[in-house]
C-alpha cells in the first residue's frame, strides 16, 4: 500500500477498535470519559494521539480478565506473559485473532524466504508463553514441515536438525548459540546440517551476535519481534534485506515516544516504542507503552516493502540500570565483549551498592581457544581485563570491574537469557 492508502485503513480500523473497546471495557470507557473523550473524537490515524496510554501495571491491575472485550464465549486460546513479579498478564484470543497471528507469523516466515519445501523446527517454550504456538501456526500456514523441538533435551535436537534435514529454526538467539555449542561437543559440523534460515527473537540482540550465530549454525539469521500483550511474534520481521523489522501496521499502529515526557517523536528519532492493535477482538490495547527503546523508518525498502520498518532494539527503558547516574544496558557491554575475539558471548553484570557507592562487575567467559594461553600465567589475566575494562569505560562512560571466567562457568538458559544481578536494596 501507499503511505496514504495505509493511513487511510488505519484510520477506519482505529476509530473502529475505539469504538469497541468504549462499549466493551469499562477501563477504556472510565478513561476516556475522565479526559471528555468519545469515540467519535477519533475519526483519523492522526486523532490517535488523543487517547490514554495503557501500561503493564493497567494490564496486572485489571487481573484477570478486567481488559478483555470479547465475551468468555469468543475466547479460543489464553496466553500469559512470562513477567516475574506481580500478577502475569492475561491475554484471550478470539478465532480471528488466531487467524490474524497466523498470517501476520506467515508473513515474518515468506520474507526470510521459508517455502513448503522447508522443514522448521520451532524451539520457542511452548505453553503461555505465546512463542512456540505463534511460530508453530505460521510455519504450518506457510505450507512448511514443523518441528515442534521446544526447549530442552538439545543434544537430541541437534541429531534431528542434522538427521531431518531441518532448513529452518525459530527460537532465542542465546538458545542458537547453546545450540551451536552443543552441536560442537557432539561433533556435528555445520556442513553436516542444512540449516539456512534462522527466526530469532524473544530477547535484545547485537549485530556482533548475529555474526556469530550465523558463522557458527552456517544459516542467516533474521530478527523477529513480538510480546504478548500486542500479539506475539509477528509483529515486525526483518527481510533479506535486514534493514530494520517491516511492521504489520495494518494491524498494529507503532509510535515512537518521549519515555519522560511522552510526547510523540518524529520518525528516526529513539523513543519507548508504544503499539495500538487495530484489529484485535480478545484483548484490544490502547497505545500500549512497550518500554522497549528504538526507532522507526519509512520508506520502501529495497525488498519492495512499504511498511514502517523498526530499528533493533537498542534497550529497554525499564530494564535500563542507573549506575552512579549513568544509564546502562546490558546490550551495551554485550556489543563491546563480542567485539574481542578472546571472548564467547556469555556475560553477566554483577551491580551492588558498596559504602553507598554503586559497583559494576562484569563477569565474561573466555573462549575455549584463548583459555589456555591466557590462564597460562597472571600478567596475562592482568592484561586481558584491563583492555575489556578500558574498552567498556569508552562506551558506558563509568568503570567495571572485571573478572574473566572459564569456558561454560556462567550459567546457560534455553529460554530467554538473564544478564544481570542487582544486588542493590532499591
Amino acid at each position: 500500500m501507499s503511505r496514504d492508502e495505509m493511513s487511510e485503513l488505519q484510520g477506519r480500523r482505529l476509530h473502529k477498535i475505539v469504538t469497541y473497546v468504549y462499549h466493551n471495557v469499562p477501563f477504556y470507557r472510565h478513561k476516556m470519559q475522565a479526559m471528555d473523550l468519545t469515540p467519535d473524537d477519533i475519526n483519523t490515524i492522526e486523532d490517535i494521539t488523543k487517547l490514554p496510554f495503557t501500561t503493564k501495571k493497567d494490564l496486572r491491575d485489571n487481573y484477570p480478565f478486567g481488559l478483555q472485550a470479547a465475551p468468555q464465549s469468543e475466547i479460543i486460546r489464553i496466553h500469559a506473559s512470562s513477567g516475574t513479579t506481580g500478577n502475569p498478564t492475561i491475554v484471550g484470543y478470539t478465532r480471528k485473532d488466531i487467524g490474524v497471528w497466523t498470517e501476520c507469523m506467515a508473513r515474518c516466515l515468506t520474507s526470510y524466504g521459508v517455502t513448503r519445501n522447508d522443514i522448521f523446527s520451532v524451539s520457542y517454550g511452548y505453553g503461555l508463553f505465546t512463542g512456540g504456538l505463534g511460530a508453530h501456526n505460521g510455519v504450518e500456514m506457510v505450507g512448511a514441515a514443523v518441528v515442534p523441538a521446544s526447549t530442552g533435551n538439545t543434544e537430541k535436537h541437534a541429531k534431528l536438525i542434522r538427521d531431518l534435514g531441518i532448513t529452518g529454526i525459530a527460537c532465542t538467539p542465546s538458545y542458537a548459540l547453546y545450540l551451536a555449542e552443543t552441536m560442537e561437543k557432539m561433533g556435528i559440523t555445520k556442513d553436516q546440517i542444512k540449516l539456512r534460515v534462522g527466526a530469532f527473537g524473544a530477547e535484545p540482540w547485537t549485530e556482533q551476535m548475529r555474526e556469530e550465530i550465523q558463522e557458527r549454525l552456517g544459516l542467516k539469521a533474521y530478527n523477529l519481534y513480538g510480546l504478548s500483550e500486542i500479539m506475539g511474534p509477528s509483529v515486525s520481521y526483518e527481510c533479506q534485506a535486514q534493514h530494520g523489522s517491516h511492521i504489520c501496521e495494518d494491524h498494529f499502529y507503532p509510535e515512537i515516544i518521549n519515555p519522560v515526557t511522552l510526547d510523540k517523536l518524529p520518525n528516526g528519532q529513539t523513543g519507548e516504542l508504544v503499539f495500538t492493535t487495530l484489529t484485535k477482538e480478545g484483548m484490544p490495547v490502547l497505545r500500549y507503552r512497550t518500554r522497549d527503546l528504538c526507532s522507526l523508518m519509512e520508506g520502501e525498502c529495497s525488498c519492495g516493502r512499504t511498511a514502517v520498518r523498526m530499528s533493533r532494539i537498542q534497550g529497554r527503558s525499564d530494564d535500563m540500570l542507573i549506575i552512579r547516574g549513568i544509564n546502562v544496558f546490558p546490550s551495551q557491554v554485550e556489543s563491546v565483549v563480542l567485539s574481542m575475539p578472546e571472548f564467547a558471548p556469555r556475560y553477566m553484570l554483577i551491580v551492588d551498592r558498596i559504602n553507598n557507592l554503586d559497583t559494576l562487575t562484569v563477569q565474561v567467559e573466555i573462549r575455549q581457544e584463548y583459555f589456555t594461553s591466557v590462564f597460562d600465567t597472571p600478567a596475562a589475566i592482568d592484561q586481558l581485563e584491563k583492555k575489556l575494562s578500558a574498552k567498556l569505560k569508552s562506551v558506558l562512560s563509568i568503570g567495571a570491574k572485571v573478572q574473566l571466567k572459564a569456558p561454560n562457568t556462567i550459567e546457560r538458559s534455553q529460554g530467554k537469557s538473564a544478564h544481570v544481578i542487582d544486588k542493590r536494596n532499591i
